[in-house]
């Protein structure tokens, strides 16, 4: 008799999260976003050592995650961190861990 594993919708979520964050790339974009309260992507790609077209794409990532939020004021777009869900990524995190840590 095989077990049925099933995820839950926080076991999904966190999982988005972790996959967005999965990329050197994008955690510099969350850490320029981080220092500061928004941004163009405009500016950050002159910061940034990727091409226009990869900085786009990766902020699609971090967006679609729920990690960053963006703001059209045509004809840039301005990114910043989401709170809300840092904070929830956060206590998600914590929760994941404080569970059962092994000491080796």
């Amino acid at each position: 008799m095989e077990a049925t594993l099933t995820y839950t919708d926080q076991h999904i979520r966190l999982a988005r999260i972790a996959k967005a964050m999965g990329h050197p790339a994008r955690i510099m974009i969350l850490e320029l976003l981080s220092q500061q309260s928004c941004c163009y992507s405009g500016d950050m790609a002159e910061d940034l050592p990727i091409a226009r077209s990869t900085l786009s794409q990766h902020l699609k990532e971090l967006k679609d995650s729920g990690l960053i939020q963006g703001e059209l004021t045509s004809p840039r777009i301005k990114y910043c961190l989401n709170q809300d869900n840092w904070e929830l990524a956060r206590n998600m995190y914590n929760n994941l861990f404080k569970t059962r840590l092994c000491k080796i």
